[in-house]
């Protein structure tokens, strides 16, 4: 008899939970994610919508006879290509890429694909992947992008020293969209561990632009190499906040119900607090750009604002239930997006009359602003006692403590470790500040 009595209580629990759910994500809109965010400067997103264009060709299987070449075709040179290489060609360990000379912007770029729908390969490369299972330079990462990422660099890390060396002052870019985007974010980082092997080429020439990324890094490795990748996402954008492992979502399509369920209880039931405290949770890598260009409750699009930040805590963490969710993923509409976007802020430049010298000025106080945040996103990591973060160093890289021979575990796995390290900061900030005299007393430093 109680446990007839029991049933019907769980159920309507469990009908609560889910009627809060739904009415949460149907309140939920992109906006919300990035409304605190600064907005983004022509400088800085100049570049976004020429290497949208760029990867776009990377789709193309002939670029002097493109079949989806945007008004004002690619604005790229043939000639320039140093190498593609096709499906059959990287023997299905990544999507096809291809290395460019940008010989007008002074960059070399290495830009990979996205995902293929009629290419078993790039699904597993997509799925080889289990929580928690890869550790790198001290957090977590998808373990197929990232055996992506270094069949790339070994493949091609000699080319690229050969043109790192040839073109002194031309930068390194990473480019890549969906999958591709994965992958060069931790390309990026398998880069900048063995810069050696390209020329000792300094940190700040290396940089990555991730478009419409996969979640593929734990929150510390997204905070700390913040400096250099940079992700974009459009709007409703569905992969960059998908949060549940994509090997489930594949097998969800034979029981969507099933995954609705659960996902239910699991937005439902988690705090963002433990969602913060899980150091194998992956999120989109780097500083975010958020294309926004629809507004709740209203039909249409309206112009496009960029907004950008280094986030810690609310960083893509819900889907939105959006129509647009699968579209705003292609790159066709990222291109088209971010390309009205820079229109409306250089049309606002030439509205200011911004002299040439105040320009140069403002480009310098970004890179001075961008600096700060970067500090400030480090920090926030280390006051939410993110696992595996603690102090920053002039690299921006957080303290690791080894254990033993594998430096990936970090002594943030012991429950004691968080007070440990607090009390260890306290003391290290009163030593600073005072000494002992004579008497045992405690004074302050001349």
């Amino acid at each position: 008899m109680s446990i007839a009595c029991g049933l019907p209580v769980l159920e309507c629990v469990y009908c609560l939970a889910c009627a809060r759910w739904v009415w949460l994500k149907c309140l939920y809109t992109a906006g919300y994610e990035s409304e605190n965010w600064s907005l983004a400067t022509t400088e800085e997103f100049e570049p976004v919508p020429r290497l949208c264009r760029l990867i776009l060709s990377a789709y193309e299987e002939d670029l002097r006879n493109p079949l989806w070449a945007p008004p004002g075709g690619y604005g790229i040179d043939p000639d320039c290509v140093v190498l593609r290489k096709n499906d059959e060609e990287t023997l299905g360990r990544v999507t096809p890429y291809m290395i460019y000379l940008d010989h007008d912007n002074a960059d070399i770029v290495l830009a990979i694909r996205g995902l293929n729908l009629a290419k078993e390969s790039d699904y597993a490369v997509l799925l080889d992947n289990k929580l928690g299972q890869t550790k790198f330079d001290g957090g977590y990462v998808h373990n197929g992008l990232l055996k992506a990422a270094e069949w790339v660099f070994d493949t091609e890390c000699d080319g690229l020293r050969e043109l790192v060396e040839k073109y002194p002052t031309y930068t390194l870019t990473f480019l890549g969209h969906s999958l591709g985007a994965g992958v060069v974010a931790l390309l990026t980082m398998v880069a900048l561990q063995n810069r050696d092997k390209l020329g000792n080429i300094e940190r700040n020439r290396i940089r990555c632009f991730a478009l419409a990324p996969a979640r593929c890094m734990s929150l510390n490795l997204a905070v700390r190499y913040a400096d250099v990748i940079s992700s974009v996402v459009l709007q409703d954008d569905f992969l960059p906040r998908t949060t549940t492992a994509l090997e489930d979502v594949f097998r969800s399509l034979f029981c969507l119900p099933c995954l609705l369920c659960l996902t239910c209880l699991k937005d439902t039931c988690t705090l963002e607090a433990k969602m913060l405290k899980d150091p194998r949770r992956l999120y989109a890598p780097g500083r975010l750009y958020h294309i926004v260009e629809r507004k709740p409750f209203r039909i249409g699009r309206f112009p496009p604002v960029v907004r950008t930040a280094v986030p810690v805590d609310g960083r893509f963490e819900h889907l939105v239930l959006s129509c647009n969710a699968t579209s705003d993923h292609a790159i066709l509409w990222i291109e088209r997006e971010s390309q009205r976007a820079l229109d409306l802020m250089l049309e606002k430049d030439r509205a200011m009359e911004i002299p040439a010298h105040q320009r140069m000025e403002r480009q310098e106080s970004i890179v001075r602003e961008h600096s700060e945040e970067y500090r400030a996103a480090l920090q926030r990591a280390v006051a939410l006692d993110i696992p595996h973060a603690y102090s920053s160093s002039p690299y921006g890289t957080f303290h690791e403590k080894e254990v033993g021979e594998n430096s990936g575990l970090l002594d943030t796995e012991n429950p004691l470790s968080s007070s440990k390290r607090r009390r260890e900061s306290w003391d290290d900030f009163v030593e600073r500040l005072f000494d002992v005299d004579e008497t045992g007393h405690m004074v302050f430093k001349q």
